[in-house]
């Protein structure tokens, strides 16, 4: 095996720092927003101070920058924009309703409906809508039926990304690939040309996660649903024997170590008081405080006082009467990429006052759950997180109804507003002016979310929160290094040394190759990475091997979409991965297998389509 001389200085820079970079984009301390500018920023000041002469002159610093205006990214964040307008006008949630409704019937044809359904949904609408659109629907079904719901939520979310597979639109990793080989002068691809193998291997999929992944998956209970006591109000009243009686407010929060939270100061009925720390106690007075069962108790060993009910003063709390509170609902709330929740704590939201809503415990994906819900309100808050929320059943109902909020608890339905019919048009015509060639992707979608917007879909703020800079950032760090692993040789580099590893093998071992590899990568790092990075190569090992290369670059597009073995894989895992209450491990055992049969099934029929020998 004769491998290929040394790259030159730049190229070799390039492919360091694309190492450099798929290492960062795999530290989840370190957002992906400062990963990705410090690799923007490693490039350009690299080739300010290094400057690259290529046959069309030099290589300017400047150019690394343009993938903020590049045509994927445009239609990406335009298709963001548009998908937002959907869930804000509920315009899917009949399809939701009406499986539910099913599931009561046929659970195992409902599966089935819904893996199809979801599948056939997300080859048009970015699939985060798609998966908070049926979370809660699933959630609600286990909850009536006694199903298991992480026998479903998982095939659920890997549905979602088998149909985003199938168009251009699908996912953002589709478009980056197809942008980038146009770009390199390869015929564009239609939005349903590749819609054949990618049909034919996602139905083995879907058949997969209908009829043997429920089975493999182990039974997890719900995240945070008996993961923390519910807070009560109740009434301290002080007695003759109280140590704190004559004394300031100040001096019962000091015996309670500061971890008493009075609401107000009961004199007589009817007559409150301001907890101010200067109001003298007198015997009694009622300390109207809220906490959990175990607190309350404390408290009122600590103060020497008596505890009652809210709503009953004739029988103090003890074990025959017990605190109860009969209007309480508790309710899991997931925090989502659009959600005003999203990189915020709630203590700038200022979440109880504006929601009259208590925080009991939060749950994410790789720490332990925490209950103390005085301790909740400076955590940042990330998407996939999992509030356990405490409110009366009113406040619950109206937080159903916020768009801004994925309540897993979906007994009640949500009212569908009239501007889903708007919506859904509008969203058909982005497809069908993409699909028909009127328009372009990067025109058509920009067009679509202006109309969300004028047609009162959309505000503009739900518009700007649709966006995410983490994609933004990192579609624009990953356009940088495939161009500069291109103009600088790397590419063509790294395209030889893979075929001279090879040893001459056949280019239908080569493709499956290639589509493993960006499989494996796909799931340690972005997908919209290793497709950006992966597109060049594939294009250059054709021109090496003397073959088409469009089955070569569908082979980075499959691979990258192949992100089911590992929760970091794709955002939507993360939604479903604290959901369901997943491990790691359930992850790499339902998910792999969907791995290798997608690829097993895409490396025999790409090369049959594409008249590969």
């Amino acid at each position: 095996m004769l491998l290929p001389p040394p790259p030159n200085a730049h190229a070799l820079a390039v492919m360091v720092l694309t190492v450099v970079a798929l290492i960062l984009f795999t530290r989840e301390k370190i957002p992906l927003e400062s990963s990705s500018l410090v690799i923007l920023m490693g490039l350009a000041i690299g080739f300010e101070l290094f400057p690259f002469q290529t046959a069309g002159g030099v290589l300017h610093a400047v150019d690394f920058f343009h993938g903020f205006g590049h045509e994927a990214l445009v239609a990406v964040c335009a298709l963001m924009i548009a998908g937002q307008g959907i869930v804000r006008t509920g315009a899917l949630e009949p399809v939701g309703r009406s499986l539910a409704r099913l599931w009561k019937v046929s659970p195992s044809i409902s599966l089935l409906l819904t893996l199809l359904i979801s599948a056939l949904i997300s080859a048009f609408i970015n699939n985060v809508p798609v998966v908070v659109l049926f979370l809660p629907i699933l959630i609600s079904v286990s909850l009536r039926t006694g199903m298991e719901a992480s026998s479903v939520l998982m095939p659920m979310g890997f549905a979602t990304l088998l149909g985003g597979t199938c168009t251009t639109i699908g996912t953002s990793t589709n478009l980056l690939v197809v942008s980038v080989a146009a770009e390199m002068g390869l015929k564009r691809l239609g939005m349903f040309d590749f819609l054949l193998p990618a049909a034919i291997a996602g139905s083995i999929g879907i058949t997969y996660l209908w009829l043997i992944a429920p089975r493999i998956i182990p039974s997890r209970k719900m995240a945070l649903t008996d993961a923390s006591p519910r807070v009560f109000t109740a009434h301290l009243a002080i007695l003759e024997e109280s140590p704190v009686k004559d004394k300031p407010l100040t001096e019962a929060l000091k015996m309670a170590h500061g971890a008493m939270k009075v609401i107000s100061v009961e004199r007589g009925p009817d007559k409150f008081i301001l907890p101010l720390p200067t109001v003298i106690l007198k015997v009694g007075d009622h300390l109207v405080i809220r906490d959990t069962p175990e607190h309350l108790k404390e408290f009122e060993t600590v103060l020497q006082g008596t505890l009652y009910q809210e709503d009953i003063m004739s029988e103090p709390v003890d074990e025959d009467h017990p605190l109860k509170a009969e209007d309480q609902q508790i309710a899991e709330v997931v925090v989502t990429e659009t959600s005003s929740l999203h990189q915020r704590t709630l203590s700038e939201m200022r979440f109880a006052d504006r929601y009259g809503m208590i925080v009991l415990a939060i749950s994410r994906a790789g720490m332990h759950t925490k209950k103390i819900y005085d301790e909740i309100g400076d955590i940042r808050l990330t998407a996939g997180d999992i509030l356990l929320v405490q409110g009366s059943r009113e406040k619950v109902a109206d937080l159903k109804k916020e768009k801004d909020f994925l309540v897993l608890d979906a007994t009640a339905d949500l009212p569908i507003s009239r501007k889903a019919p708007v919506a859904l048009l509008i969203m058909g015509g982005i497809v069908l002016a993409a699909a028909s060639g009127v328009l372009p992707i990067a025109i058509s979608a920009p067009f679509g979310a202006l109309l969300m917007i004028f047609t009162g879909c959309l505000k503009w703020r739900d518009a700007t929160n649709a966006l995410s800079a983490q994609v933004i950032f990192i579609v624009a760090a990953s356009l940088a290094l495939g161009a500069a692993l291109l103009k600088t040789g790397g590419a063509g580099y790294l395209a030889v040394l893979f075929v001279a590893l090879a040893g001459g093998a056949s280019p239908t071992f080569v493709i499956s190759g290639l589509m493993l590899l960006m499989g494996i990568l796909t799931n340690i790092v972005s997908n919209n990475a290793a497709a950006v990075i992966g597109t060049p190569i594939a294009v250059s090992i054709a021109a090496q091997m003397g073959q088409p290369p469009e089955p070569f670059v569908l082979a980075v597009l499959f691979g990258a979409n192949m992100s089911y073995a590992t929760p970091m894989a794709y955002k939507t895992n993360l939604l479903v991965m604290n959901a369901g209450n997943y491990t790691f491990k359930d992850f790499l055992t339902t998910g792999t297998p969907l791995v290798l049969i997608m690829w097993a099934v895409l490396s025999w029929v790409l090369p049959i389509i594409y008249g590969i020998r």
